[in-house]
């Protein structure tokens, strides 16, 4: 059964994997409080489930941070992407397996946490995916770029930090924003299954242990960095 964590955040098991859905009825954006539902949900799956399953709404996985908090100033600006890079750090470094169903458009905070998250199926349709932020007239911070320069094919870093080139799913694949992709119907199924197949294939004592030895390094990295990130973050917002 699905359970409210706020009114846009829902989290329910299936098995060993817990289901978390994100849904806002509009473009999913990422305020405060659906960042803190979301964490609200992570508590529920670390306790209870062997992997997680993180999904969007049909055409909208999300499109980033909420644009009214980014746009209310400077300040505001930093606090939010402060939260929001806490939230994908934590997915980052989470104990159990985190996958990503990529139901739609994944831009700038959505596509950073598509990186953050092991396995990550899109669905093939007309969407876009990538870091936008040098088309909006902001630079990339540097944490973001440290787990960028470690998920993303090193062929594709330049273009997608310095060019802001956005992608199909399936380019995204190539990219590393993705893994594979799937009919749009399957997409649920697909992504429950895979994070069956992985709970119950591995040792969790044992993912644990090499995600802190493999993504460790980056993450302790990406936190040094966030103090400066998030006093620079808003720098040049139009």
């Amino acid at each position: 059964m699905s359970e409210p964590t706020s009114a846009f955040v829902h989290h329910e098991s299936a098995g060993d994997v817990a289901l978390i859905r994100l849904d806002d009825g509009k473009v999913n954006v990422l305020s405060h409080e659906v960042i803190a539902a979301l964490h609200e949900s992570l508590d529920h799956a670390e306790n209870e489930a062997k992997a997680v399953v993180m999904i969007g709404r049909p055409g909208k996985f999300t499109a980033g941070f909420d644009l009214k908090v980014m746009q209310a100033g400077p300040e505001s600006a930093g606090r939010l992407f402060r939260a929001g890079m806490e939230l994908f750090l934590r997915v980052y470094e989470f104990p159990v397996p985190v996958v990503a169903a990529c139901t739609g458009h994944a831009l700038a905070a959505g596509a950073i946490w598509l990186m953050c998250c092991d396995v990550r199926i899109g669905a093939r349709l007309n969407a876009k995916i990538g870091l936008n932020e040098t088309a909006i007239g902001m630079v990339m911070p540097e944490s973001v770029v440290s787990i960028a320069r470690d998920r993303l094919s090193p062929r594709h870093i330049q273009s997608s930090i310095l060019l802001a080139r956005l992608y199909s799913p399936e380019q995204a694949t190539d990219v590393g924003f993705l893994d594979w992709v799937v009919a749009g119907d399957e997409l649920e199924e697909a992504a429950v299954a895979e994070a069956a197949g992985l709970a119950e294939s591995l040792s969790l004592s044992a993912f644990a242990g090499a995600r802190r030895v493999i993504r460790g390094p980056v993450a302790q990295s990406a936190r040094e960095m966030l103090n400066h990130d998030t006093r620079s973050f808003a720098v040049g917002l139009p």
